[in-house]
């Protein structure tokens, strides 16, 4: 690594210090988060390269590894720092909102909905539980796979609300079509859990669907 290139790197590091990323240019936060991968190394193409192919920040943090490491300049320990980065964001964002009232904070919810589903390949389910006060207790996957009648036990749902002592559920479950509108096998597990926790005297607030960026709520279409 050459001096001016040991330069530029130290001047983004001190500017983050100083201000955060305020003022960085998307292929400037890519760069650091490669130089966590291989620190002696010019990141500052391969940075560029990759935003210009993936289109977006969040697209390369969200990029499939094989074909991240297709850029020159990227490999492994790279993409190791981008995962890191993108899971620990994730982690962050969940522990966030635990204590939180649903309610009032729906839109930090659906942030955190949006960033942890809309890249998944496979569908999804899951469930926040919720206390008397509304606030959220915990957010837990339940089921992933093909999501239907037959992959979804109600008493393992009524187990796990016991459980954690919810008094309401909002149910959640991505669409990696991209369509939010619900199926047919979405109506009819809604009502299968809704009926089923109902003789316990716990109560379904909502059922959402996450497609991209996109969020169906059965709630707010008077399907709950």
């Amino acid at each position: 690594m050459t001096n001016s290139n040991k330069g530029h790197r130290q001047r983004l590091r001190e500017k983050f210090l100083k201000s955060g990323l305020d003022g960085f240019h998307d292929y400037e936060i890519i760069e650091l988060l490669l130089t966590l991968g291989t620190p002696r190394t010019d990141c500052k193409q391969p940075a560029k390269d990759a935003l210009k192919i993936f289109g977006s920040l969040k697209a390369v943090l969200e990029g499939n590894p094989k074909y991240l490491k297709e850029i020159k300049g990227i490999g492994d320990h790279n993409v190791f720092g981008l995962k890191l980065t993108q899971h620990v964001a994730r982690r962050y964002l969940a522990d966030r909102i635990v204590d939180m009232d649903y309610i009032r904070s729906s839109e930090d919810v659906l942030d955190y909905l949006r960033h942890n589903l809309r890249d998944k390949s496979k569908e999804v389910f899951m469930i926040i539980y919720l206390n008397g006060r509304n606030q959220i207790l915990k957010m837990e996957k339940l089921f992933e796979g093909t999501l239907n009648t037959s992959a979804v036990y109600p008493r393992e749902v009524v187990k796990r609300a016991l459980e954690n002592d919810a008094s309401a559920l909002v149910l959640v479950h991505n669409h990696p079509s991209g369509n939010p509108s619900p199926s047919q096998d979405d109506l009819t597990i809604t009502k299968k859990l809704k009926d089923a926790v109902k003789t316990i005297d716990i109560y379904i607030h909502d059922h959402l669907i996450i497609a991209g960026n996109d969020i169906y709520s059965f709630a707010d279409h008077g399907l709950i």
